[in-house]
This record gives structure tokens, C-alpha cells and sequence, in this order.
């Protein structure tokens, strides 16, 4: 047999035991292992293991990632989430569907602070869903657009999935961060576009709530203080070059705890919790990791990326349709894997293919368009059916919600979501362009 035919057995098998509800971490591991001993035998296995999982997890580039963890079980602990959404809401709250536009500003702000979009839809949920609830607001309406918000949290920087990215890719962090604050903004925009024409067409699913003072809203200004500086200190430190990503992370990190204990009066327990949540997520994500570093040396081995790039090179396929291939492809695994997971998985086997195709661009600015792009299409998974991870997230919380309600619920924001990934293909420079006047 092939190397060729072994990598693709290799897959198969993987996702098999995918289907059969092994955790993926163990997937890959199984999958890449007995594929590395049938190519080259057990002592190349063995000596890959002796290093190759080390020198990952050791590199400097992933240490971002619990500090980023850990920035955001705090702020979320603190009760930070509630002062960003009583922020939005003392602005927009008084007009119709306010509390939902409230809670996608919110999604937005926090997303912005803890980089995750399951933690982001979980923490802006238990804030906005009972108030939503008092105010009258459907079930369908509430938990369309908590599932539907909680998505901001890949995009938005800082993004675990980016991050992920851009080490695999071998892209600059800082740039992709830069470059996805525009379609990140995009997002959010066309989610509170979405909202506003759903309650035209159905007034009575948002009512709207009293018009706040003016003393009101300057006190939620107030309040928003201490979230905002925390954004300011993490991306204003990356974009102007003063941090690196990962000081960028740790100086998040400290000034959340500040913020915390200072101003929202966090405990021992809250943090001892926080560390407890970020040990337990941080050794679920570097287990993935371990794994996808066998398998992806197993798909080294076999030659299967290189000869689908080969099969792509002479498919005769113009470079636009072979990409809106790949994006279906992830629309399809976004909706039955986490967005760390699915990179991990595939990046190696699409980006050389992907990276390959002229699309009248640099190699780094396709690089930065592809990924983001992909983080969109992720993003989408996470809450399209049959198994959208955000939706039964959301849909949990709310309790007495039936689940097709919370599914229709959020085919407004599909739309909006679908109409964004168009304008994004069609138009690349949205996706790097700010790295132009930025003079990167």
C-alpha cells in the first residue's frame, strides 16, 4: 500500500472514531501513531515522541494561550460581562429589540477580553437571558441572538483561533489580530442589522425598554471604564508595537486580576476557580495539540497534503472555486468540532493547496485573508444545524426553550453571516487592508 493510500486510510479511521464519540485528542493521537509505525516503523515513532510534543508545547508561541485563558475565566468570574451589557443597554436599550442589540454589543466587548466563543456565549447568557426574559422577549428572539453573539468571540481579537493560526501558518499574530478587527466589527454590525429588521417584521418578539437619563448613561460610561482600559492595554499594546502578543497576554492577565479584585471586590475563590478552569481547559487544548502533532507528522509522512495540492494544481479549477470547496468543507466540521480542534486538524493538509493558487495577492496577504475567512466559516458552524455548538449552549441555559425555536432563531444572523463571508471573498482588501494604512 501507498503512503499515499495509508494517509488516507488514516483519515478515515480518525474520523470514525470521531463518530464514535472518542474524544479527538485520542483520534488523532490513535490515527497519526499506528499511521507513523506502518510508514516507518515504532523507533521513529518512539523518537518523534521523545521531542516532538515537548518542543510544541514548550515554544514560547502557545504559552499565549492560558494566559489569554486565564484573562478571560477572570473577567468572566468578576463580573465584568454585566457591566459591559447594563453599558450597552443604558445607550440602545430603549428602542425596539434594545436588549438585544445590548447583548451583541456586549458579546462584542467581551469577546474582545476573553477570545473564546462556547465561554462568550455562556457568560453574556446567564447576564442577558433572565432580563430578557422579565422584558418579555421571545424565546426564539433571546436565544438566537445569545447563540448568534457568542460566535463574536472567535473573531474578535484576542482569538484563540486565530492564534492557533497564525503559529501554524507561520504568520505574525499581531498582524492577523489587526486584520481581523475590521471583519470582526462587520459582524457585530450586521448581527444588530439582522435584529433590527427581525423585530420590524415581528414587534412584539423585542419590546422596548424605558429611555435611560443622562446621568445614567454616564454612569454606565463609568462603569465601562475599567473593561475598556483592559482592551486598550492588550490591543492598543500589540497594534502600536509596544507588546508581543504574549506580553500582550500577560499584562492582560495582571491588569484583569486588578480590575477584579479592585474594583469588582474578587475573592480568593474566584481566582483559585479561575486557575482551576484555566489548568483544566488549557490541558484539554494542549492534549489536541499532542495529537494533532502526531497526526500531522503521520500526513508528512504519507504525502497526502502534498498530493492534494498536486490534484488541486491539476484540477483545471479556478482558484476562487476550490477555495469556496474549502470553506464548505469547514462549515460542515464547524459543526460538530471545536474551532481549535479543526485547525489543528486541517490547516496542514488545505494550507499548502490553499497557499499555492494565484489569487492576485502576496503569499502573506492570501495567508491573512484565508485565515480569516476560515475563522468566519467556523464561526458559522458553531450555531448552523443539526449540531451548532453555541446553539445547545444557549439553549440549555435558557431552559424551557424548545430547541427548533433557538435553531430559528438564529437564521437571521446565518443570513447576515452568509452575506459577510460574499463580501469578504469578493472584496480581500476588507480582510488586509488595514495592514496597508497601518503601514505594515
Amino acid at each position: 500500500m501507498s503512503g499515499f493510500a495509508v494517509g488516507i486510510v488514516g483519515i478515515a479511521a480518525m474520523i470514525a472514531m470521531m463518530f464514535l464519540r472518542v474524544p479527538i485528542a485520542i483520534a488523532m493521537l490513535s490515527a497519526g501513531a499506528g499511521g507513523y509505525v506502518v510508514l516507518s516503523g515504532w523507533l521513529p515513532l518512539l523518537a518523534h515522541l521523545k521531542t516532538g510534543p515537548y518542543l510544541l508545547i514548550a515554544s514560547e508561541g502557545f504559552s499565549v494561550i492560558p494566559l489569554f485563558l486565564l484573562m478571560g475565566y477572570i473577567a468572566s468570574r468578576a463580573g465584568i460581562s454585566r457591566a459591559l451589557f447594563a453599558g450597552a443597554y443604558a445607550f440602545i436599550g430603549h428602542v425596539r429589540g434594545g436588549l438585544a442589540l445590548a447583548a451583541i454589543g456586549g458579546c462584542a466587548m467581551f469577546g474582545a477580553i476573553c477570545g473564546s466563543s462556547l465561554a462568550t456565549a455562556a457568560t453574556m447568557g446567564q447576564v442577558a437571558l433572565p432580563e430578557m426574559r422579565r422584558r418579555g422577549y421571545s424565546g426564539t428572539l433571546a436565544t438566537g441572538t445569545l447563540a448568534a453573539g457568542g460566535t463574536l468571540g472567535i473573531l474578535i481579537p484576542p482569538s484563540l483561533g486565530l492564534i492557533v493560526y497564525g503559529i501554524l501558518a507561520e504568520q505574525n499574530i499581531a498582524k492577523l489580530f489587526f486584520a481581523a478587527f475590521l471583519p470582526g466589527v462587520l459582524a457585530a454590525i450586521g448581527y444588530m442589522i439582522a435584529i433590527a429588521v427581525y423585530v420590524r417584521i415581528r414587534p412584539d418578539a423585542g419590546p422596548a425598554g424605558e429611555r435611560t437619563s443622562l446621568r445614567e448613561r454616564l454612569r454606565a460610561l463609568v462603569a465601562l471604564l475599567p473593561a475598556s482600559s483592559l482592551f486598550l492595554l492588550v490591543l492598543g499594546g500589540i497594534y502600536s508595537g509596544v507588546f508581543t502578543p504574549t506580553e500582550a497576554a500577560s499584562f492582560g492577565t495582571l491588569g484583569a486580576l486588578v480590575v477584579a479584585v479592585v474594583v469588582y471586590g474578587m475573592r480568593w475563590r474566584g481566582l483559585a476557580d479561575s486557575l482551576i478552569d484555566t489548568a483544566s481547559a488549557t490541558a484539554m487544548i494542549y492534549m489536541i495539540l499532542i495529537g494533532a502533532d502526531v497526526f500531522n507528522a503521520f500526513m508528512a509522512l504519507s504525502g497526502v497534503p502534498q498530493g492534494l495540492a498536486d490534484a488541486i494544481g491539476a484540477s483545471g479549477l479556478p482558484p476562487l472555486a476550490v477555495l469556496l470547496l474549502v470553506l464548505l468543507v469547514y462549515l460542515v466540521l464547524g459543526c460538530l468540532m471545536d474551532s481549535i480542534s479543526m485547525i489543528l486538524l486541517t490547516l496542514p493538509i488545505f494550507f499548502p493547496a490553499l497557499i499555492g493558487l494565484d489569487f492576485g495577492m502576496t503569499r502573506e496577504q492570501t495567508a491573512i485573508w484565508f485565515g480569516i475567512l476560515i475563522l468566519i466559516v467556523i464561526e458559522v458552524g458553531l450555531i448552523t444545524p443539526p449540531v451548532g455548538m453555541n446553539v445547545f449552549v444557549i439553549n440549555k441555559l435558557a431552559g424551557g426553550v424548545p430547541m427548533r425555536d433557538t435553531f430559528r432563531g438564529v437564521v437571521p444572523f446565518l443570513i447576515s453571516d452568509a452575506v459577510r463571508v460574499a463580501i469578504l471573498v469578493a472584496f480581500p482588501v476588507l480582510s488586509y487592508g488595514l495592514l496597508g494604512l497601518a503601514g505594515w
